[in-house]
């Protein structure tokens, strides 16, 4: 009889820029009410968006550069240093563009380069947006997403060819769980150690996961193809840190047990 396996956290991984690579983590440190450290801590204005860091609101994608209309900047390799804050943009396998997104300096060679380089795609003059604590995030509250391998490899069936995980842009890929068992988590409180997560939304899928991570491509279409299959196009979890504390890959995953009172 073959062994079940225990659910486990497969891999970790921030966006510190919207839209721009993602960054894999061997471990991080998860806060009551926040998000992934750094988390879409920046994002690129297309044109101006009216966004105040002084009093930031949650605005919707559109205003940003995102890969579910810009598709290109999956062919940007990008790096963010939490030492420095200095963001560098590899393209076609050397340095294009390298800065201190906190200061006016960094921020403005960084603007520069997608002025220049982008300049028939963008919809206006690029800037660097941030604001202390504020998340760029798809949702306006502050939530950590949850991706189950084991939905991608029924996806993977449904196309008939191969899926990058990344097309989907998660911060914790889970494996283990059966196809689309994260479904049946929603409101449920997640364990990881010392950790506890509670499942609030399922995650609504756009554009975005149509391009392919490594080469840029825009070759599928995943939503379509959900809705067709299943008869909604989500794919994935959102939930909220209730309890923090550290995680790392290989970390076991399992479904708190309600207290009987």
């Amino acid at each position: 009889m073959a062994t079940i396996q225990p659910a486990q956290i497969a891999s970790i991984y921030r966006y510190p820029v919207k839209g721009l690579s993602a960054e894999p983590l061997p471990g991080v440190a998860l806060s009551v009410g926040q998000t992934l450290p750094a988390d879409r801590r920046y994002a690129i204005e297309n044109g101006p968006s009216g966004f105040d860091p002084a009093d930031p609101k949650w605005m919707v994608k559109a205003y940003f550069l995102m890969l579910m209309r810009d598709e290109w900047l999956a062919g940007l390799h990008t790096h963010f240093d939490d030492a420095s804050n200095v963001l560098t943009i590899s393209q076609n396998g050397s340095i294009a563009a390298q800065g201190d997104l906190e200061t006016t300096e960094g921020r403005a060679a960084i603007e520069r380069f997608f002025a220049t380089s982008f300049a028939e795609t963008i919809k206006g003059p690029p800037k660097v947006l941030s604001s202390n604590g504020h998340s760029f995030s798809d949702l306006a509250r502050k939530v950590v997403s949850i991706i189950n391998l084991g939905s991608i490899a029924a996806i993977e069936d449904m196309v008939g060819q191969p899926v990058h995980p990344l097309r989907f842009r998660a911060n914790l890929y889970v494996s283990g769980w059966p196809a689309w068992h994260e479904f049946e988590l929603l409101d449920q409180t997640l364990a990881i150690g010392e950790v506890r997560l509670k499942v609030v939304k399922r995650i609504v899928r756009c554009a975005a996961i149509n391009v392919d991570p490594e080469t840029a491509a825009r070759d599928l279409n995943i939503p379509q193809t959900l809705m067709r299959h299943l008869g909604h196009n989500e794919c994935g979890i959102y939930a909220e840190v209730i309890s923090g504390g550290a995680i790392n890959v290989g970390d076991a995953i399992a479904v708190e047990e309600p207290q009987l009172l």
